[in-house]
């Protein structure tokens, strides 16, 4: 008790309090700009947090952590357009919901459920922390393999009524995911000579290419005037219903907030895939799955649910084993270290001040961006009445920004536009953006944990002997069993 009242003394003072809110905008804004990854955002505050105090430079990067997670909302719900690579199935039904004239109930819905998930993750972490890390060391090459297996079957559900071209733009993905040096043994494939290629296409280009360039291109195409959205549509959705429609979904919220903390505890495995994994899930497991991509109240709630929850099992490795679990925790990792504090199964007795102050300032943080976006919405709503002659290039400017920001590299802008060429005309076609991105994501990691396991022993039959890879890969055919009955099932409606 005495650690954490001195732990509350540490966190609640104005210029920690500041320092917290600094992040936390910091991170609404770099979250919101297509291209600018949270990655990025907590890179640029990791120097100011060496001239600080330990619990100060790890809650500055909180703040960002928490806020940028958030803050991909707001571009997916307004402008179809993912902020960051975690809010990509925010976009399935936040982006349609404002368009059926009911932005201001999107960003509501979606700030709330990021927070509401933000706090889950956190008493989560708080009381399993130790039990949910050995959980994760128990992943080897086998089930990670499988969880990614499972992650793909998405694809069935994800294929907006037509299976056979949700599975062509899967194997696209996975395709073009396998451009660059083998994982295992450097050798070149696909690259036919250029050297640009050898570290393959990095997924944030390729990602903003698919989403913003074809959804720019699909505005550009409209006649001269405002957005698509109603320009007169409400901004606002009031507190007391945006909770209760929370209320109404609380068992969609915990479930989805469950997955993203599991998914986040998993190494390399991060928001972008609970996202979508959330998504899946819910969509499975809904009464409703119809509407699903078209506006639907639950699949906001999941993916945004997820993607905040995935922060807080991103440091239960970290805290217990001194493993990040993500590119973040790993530079706060980095941060603990140069401060000489070594993260591991010692930290909650040798610094438990310091523990308790990253639990606390997690929880402010999410505090802090419900404030910040609440009031904020109004601002950001001011985007439904540019003009698209002017938003248009000032979003392809920032997409353009973002792509050659990742690795300081013309060749990444020439990738955000050939792909942006080839998700307009997949979308110009029918063809469903989310498997194909998908199959870029998952490919490598699929890949890759196959041939280790494969390398580590070739009996194959370690695949289903092993319980947590055995349970995942059933559930894989089960996910795309429904899937493809889901399919089957509205296709024969539609002929009805």
């Amino acid at each position: 008790m005495e650690s954490i009242l001195l732990s509350f003394e540490a966190i609640l003072n104005v210029q920690t309090i500041l320092i917290l809110l600094t992040g936390v905008v910091a991170g609404i804004i770099i979250g919101s700009i297509p291209g600018f990854t949270i990655t990025m955002g907590v890179a640029l505050t990791l120097p100011f947090s060496f001239g600080m105090e330990p619990i100060n430079g790890i809650a500055l990067m909180m703040g960002v952590q928490v806020g940028g997670s958030s803050g991909g909302l707001i571009t997916a719900c307004l402008l179809g357009i993912p902020g960051t690579p975690s809010a990509m199935a925010t976009t399935f039904d936040g982006y349609p919901m404002a368009k059926n004239g009911q932005p201001g109930k999107a960003l509501a819905i979606g700030l709330w459920s990021s927070f509401v998930g933000t706090i889950i993750s956190g008493i989560i972490l708080i009381f399993t922390a130790p039990i949910l890390a050995e959980w994760a060391l128990a992943f080897g090459p086998w089930e990670m393999f499988a969880l990614m297996l499972f992650g793909i079957s998405a694809i069935a559900s994800l294929s907006e009524g037509s299976l056979l071209k949700g599975l062509i733009a899967g194997s696209l993905g996975l395709m073009f995911s396998m451009v660059g040096s083998d994982p295992l043994t450097a050798v070149s494939r696909f690259t036919f000579g250029f050297t640009e290629l050898m570290a393959g296409f990095n997924f944030l280009p390729v990602l903003i290419g698919i989403f913003a360039f074809s959804q720019l291109m699909d505005d550009i195409r409209k006649p001269p005037g405002q957005l698509s959205l109603d320009s007169s549509a409400s901004v606002s959705y009031p507190i007391l219903k945006t909770i209760r429609d929370l209320w109404k979904s609380k068992v969609n919220v915990i479930r989805s907030s469950l997955v993203g903390t599991l998914v986040g505890i998993l190494p390399a495995a991060g928001g972008s895939i609970a996202n979508i994994l959330s998504y899946d899930v819910a969509k499975k497991f809904s009464k409703k799955s119809q509407e699903f991509g078209k506006g639907s109240q639950d699949g906001l709630i999941a993916a945004e649910s997820a993607n905040n929850s995935s922060i807080g099992g991103s440091l239960v490795p970290m805290l217990s084993f001194g493993i990040p679990g993500d590119a973040v925790t790993a530079m706060m990792l980095g941060a603990l270290l140069i401060h000489g504090i070594q993260p591991g199964p010692l930290l909650m007795q040798n610094q438990p001040v310091l523990v308790n102050g990253i639990f606390i300032s997690l929880f402010i943080a999410a505090i802090l961006m419900l404030i910040v976006q609440s009031f904020g919405i109004k601002v950001f709503m001011k985007i439904n009445q540019i003009p698209h002659h002017v938003l248009v290039p000032i979003v392809l400017l920032l997409c353009v920004l973002g792509s050659f920001a990742v690795n300081n590299r013309i060749f990444d802008v020439w990738v955000l536009l050939i792909f942006g060429l080839i998700g307009f005309w997949m979308k110009a076609n029918k063809f469903p953006l989310a498997p194909f991105i998908l199959g870029i994501i998952l490919g490598p990691m699929i890949e890759e944990n196959l041939r280790q396991a494969v390398s580590v022993s070739s009996d194959l039959s370690m695949f289903f002997t092993r319980p947590i890879s055995a349970g995942l890969i059933v559930l894989s055919i089960l996910s795309m069993g429904y899937g493809i009955y889901s399919n089957m099932k509205m296709k024969k409606k539609v002929e009805e």
